[in-house]
């Protein structure tokens, strides 16, 4: 691997206070966001279990619109503290003024909490229903990531379980209620979540894999509640459902702004979406003919790529071995030289998830690292081989110097970073943005000279691109680009087809993503464009590289306009 000098040109550090390891005193704001966490905890207790935050795994919230109703009650008063404290302060009682730090949490808590008020005031948290990101994946996921090593911690699950049959009856509530105000999600989405739910209620079902005895009361139970909602879906639900997937203009920009973090030009977006297809699609035609010859396509490319056996991995097992060396071998290489990881950060775990739904996907550690960091590989049940060609740089995205090492710098920031700044505050933009760039970071540091593999971190960011003109064109029913029709889901497909090299059963579940999440997918290339901008600008300042890194990583997952204001002078 080459050298760390492509992305270090600038060579003066960044300012000495935001260098500055004093450990600080935490603020009565501090205390505060410390007890909304631990509130959000107990009415939420899956966000308890990903947060690592203890005496909520045996139980499960039930997302009636109480429980929604309950989370923005809380919400409003943590907004209304915020309030008070700036209020209370002045120049004259600096015992009770923010610090710079605090002044950054005022700002992320009102950026984030508002827009989730916003939604909720809108009845989205109601409705909510995909195919990835709603009430039943919350419940497998959750059960997916509890640990099953001592009869405790089954006792644990065997009681979540347990109350699987009354969460769903109150996701069933919340749903019926939107419907009765003709909220409702399209056609499409409940047909996803129908089969998602009837394959938690089969006899193979991963619920069977969980810790607890399959022929157990609580596993019978579970099972009976997926598949009386199954039914639920397509015998009520569906008959209401609406067969047109674009959410429009205004609902579309409110959940832009949720997930990149800042506002968005959607109309330049979706024209900047289209000039970088074009940039990408021109560098892989060069090196498609490179590979093989002046006639190949970038298509023919990639049958050519996967038929090579060096790119070749046969089975799960060869898959979980390739992605553990990868990961350890990226950490060991940038440890010292483009980053500093931290210690804790250094240990990463490289599973199978067992829903086999598509997709590769990542799992912080709990905030004191007694559960470590994972990344996970959704294998669907057809496959069996796969191409290091076209992942290799997806390791890269989530391990390090990816999701992992972004969120695990957040962690270890303790002595500046409340309990809510690390664990519970996420913005896709910033996340998501990161993890891209750092794919992009990857090819600058030389470890894409492979004409393979560099065409596997294309075909990532031309996914990335695609996703952005696909997301905005369908909700906001622009023209297609040959300008012969309007967007719809069967010309999404065809066009996401032509821009990424997805089999068929990954392609089908990632184009219910974006039409069921919007504004979701776009986030990733458009908080990846964001990140590059503001770095750019941070070496014109004199930062290093290496700097402008831990200066950003070290704020945690904060909306992109505010990361804009702390690192640039």
């Amino acid at each position: 691997m080459s050298s760390e000098t492509a992305v270090t040109s600038a060579n003066s550090t960044a300012n000495s206070t935001d260098l500055d390891t004093e450990p600080r005193t935490p603020s009565l704001l501090d205390a505060s966001c410390e007890g909304f966490v631990y509130d959000l905890a107990a009415l939420s207790p899956t966000d308890a279990t990903a947060w690592g935050i203890p005496g909520h795994d045996g139980e499960l919230q039930d997302f009636s619109p109480d429980y929604w109703g309950a989370v923005a009650d809380r919400t409003r008063e943590m907004i209304a503290d915020v309030d008070a404290f700036d209020d209370g302060t002045d120049e004259s009682d600096d015992e009770d003024d923010f610090d710079e730090v605090d002044h950054v949490t005022a700002a992320v808590l009102r950026d984030r909490l508002c827009l989730d008020l916003d939604l909720h005031h809108h009845g989205e948290n109601l409705a909510m229903l995909n195919n990835i990101a709603s009430p039943v994946q919350t419940i497998r996921d959750t059960l997916i990531l509890m640990p099953s090593d001592t009869p405790e911690q089954i006792d644990a699950i065997r009681s979540r379980l347990s109350k699987v049959e009354a969460a769903l009856a109150g996701y069933r509530e919340s749903l019926s209620e939107a419907s009765g105000h003709g909220h409702v999600a399209p056609l499409r989405q409940i047909d996803e979540l129908t089969s998602q739910c009837g394959d938690l209620a089969d006899s193979n079902s991963l619920l069977d894999s969980l810790g607890v005895d399959p022929d157990s009361a609580e596993v019978h139970s579970a099972k009976q509640a997926f598949a009386d909602m199954a039914d639920w879906l397509s015998e009520q639900l569906a008959t209401h459902a609406p067969r047109e997937d674009a959410v429009g203009r205004e609902r579309y920009q409110r959940f832009s702004h949720l997930f990149v973090g800042d506002t968005v030009d959607l109309d330049e977006a979706y024209s900047w979406g289209l000039e970088r297809l074009r940039e990408i699609t021109a560098e892989q035609q060069a090196i498609a003919r490179q590979l093989y010859g002046e006639d190949t396509t970038p298509r023919k490319a990639f049958r050519k790529l996967d038929a090579e056996e060096r790119y070749t991995l046969h089975g799960t097992d060869e898959l979980i071995e390739w992605m553990q060396e990868t990961a350890d071998r990226a950490v060991a290489d940038l440890h010292g030289s483009a980053f500093d990881i931290p210690e804790q950060v250094r240990t990463i775990e490289c599973r199978i998830d067992p829903a086999g739904t598509g997709g590769i996907f990542y799992t912080p550690p709990s905030d004191d690292f007694t559960r470590p960091g994972r990344m996970w590989w959704s294998v669907p049940k057809a496959q069996d081989t796969f191409h290091t060609w076209q992942e290799l740089t997806t390791v890269f995205h989530e391990g390090v110097p990816g999701h992992h090492l972004q969120i695990g710098q957040t962690l270890v920031e303790r002595d500046k970073l409340n309990l809510w700044r690390r664990v519970a505050c996420w913005n896709s933009g910033h996340g998501e943005g990161w993890a891209l760039y750092a794919e992009q970071l990857m090819a600058e540091l030389g470890y894409h000279e492979d004409p393979g593999t560099r065409m596997g971190l294309l075909d990532a960011q031309r996914l990335r691109a695609a996703r952005v003109v696909l997301d905005i064109g369908v909700h906001l029913g622009k023209k297609v680009p040959e300008g012969t029709g309007i967007w719809d889901a069967s010309y999404a497909k065809s066009f996401l087809r032509e821009n990424s090299a997805m089999d068929e059963a990954n392609l089908r579940f990632e184009l219910n993503r974006y039409l069921g999440w919007p504004g979701q997918a776009p986030s990733y290339a458009l908080g990846q464009r964001l990140w590059q901008q503001t770095r750019d600008e941070a070496v014109a300042q004199g930062q290093s590289v290496r700097d402008f890194h831990r200066r950003a990583l070290s704020l945690g997952s904060i909306p992109m306009s505010i990361l804009r204001q702390q690192v640039l002078d």
